[in-house]
């Protein structure tokens, strides 16, 4: 049995570096079929009463969404229709239930992708006495009165988002400005950079220095 646990041990290793490769190009793959299903399953029905069942091919529901969404974010632009739109999520904001989860959804993808923060909005928190540090992002000022949260705290204060790695959750913290540290990064990288542990970068530096 000795002898073996050399072998299972590699076996196993093998077996969970095989798994780091395949599972995210799996899933990735997967999620990718499910949107463009769930895309097409909501759109064929409404082309299929505009034209012939016959003249309708596979993926056109898909391209009008693509379009859609085009159209969408132009006429966002117009002062008119900008206004719509806007009165159509002050719509969504007051019902009960469906706000929470429609802002939940809208705050963490505007969140990820870095939209709404300042250029020093990345920061290292110091932790006292030790010499550890944590990454977050600054999602509040102290002396920004016009919202709820910049009322609540000191001018000299800042609230900061804590995320966590490899999950969707994290702590926001209120502390001094003068306990911060502003780190040169936009906020969106700095977001996916944590939630990945470092991993993504490390790799990517990895493939760079191969290169060189």
């Amino acid at each position: 049995m000795s002898g073996l646990e050399p072998c299972v041990k590699k076996l196993t290793r093998d077996l969970l570096t095989g798994l780091s490769l395949l599972l995210p190009v799996v899933l990735s793959i997967q999620l990718l079929i499910w949107l463009l299903s769930t895309v097409e399953a909501w759109l064929k029905p409404l082309w299929e009463l505009v034209l012939p069942q016959t003249w309708y091919l596979p993926g056109m529901a898909i391209i009008s969404f693509l379009l859609l969404a085009l159209l969408v974010g132009i006429s966002f632009r117009v002062r008119v229709i900008g206004a719509l739109w806007k009165y159509s999520h002050d719509l969504l904001n007051r019902i009960p239930v469906l706000n929470y989860i429609y802002n939940t959804i809208k705050d963490f993808f505007e969140l990820l992708g870095g939209q709404d923060f300042s250029q020093q909005s990345v920061v290292w928190v110091r932790l006292p006495d030790t010499p550890y540090r944590l990454l977050g992002v600054v999602t509040k000022q102290g002396d920004d009165k016009n919202s709820r949260l910049g009322q609540m705290i000191a001018d000299d204060e800042i609230a900061v988002y804590l995320p966590m790695s490899y999950q969707v959750g994290g702590y926001m913290v209120v502390l001094p400005k003068a306990n911060v540290e502003v780190v040169n990064m936009d906020a969106g990288d700095a977001l996916r950079l944590i939630m990945s542990a470092g991993l993504g970068q490390k790799q990517k530096q990895k493939r760079v220095k191969r290169t060189s």
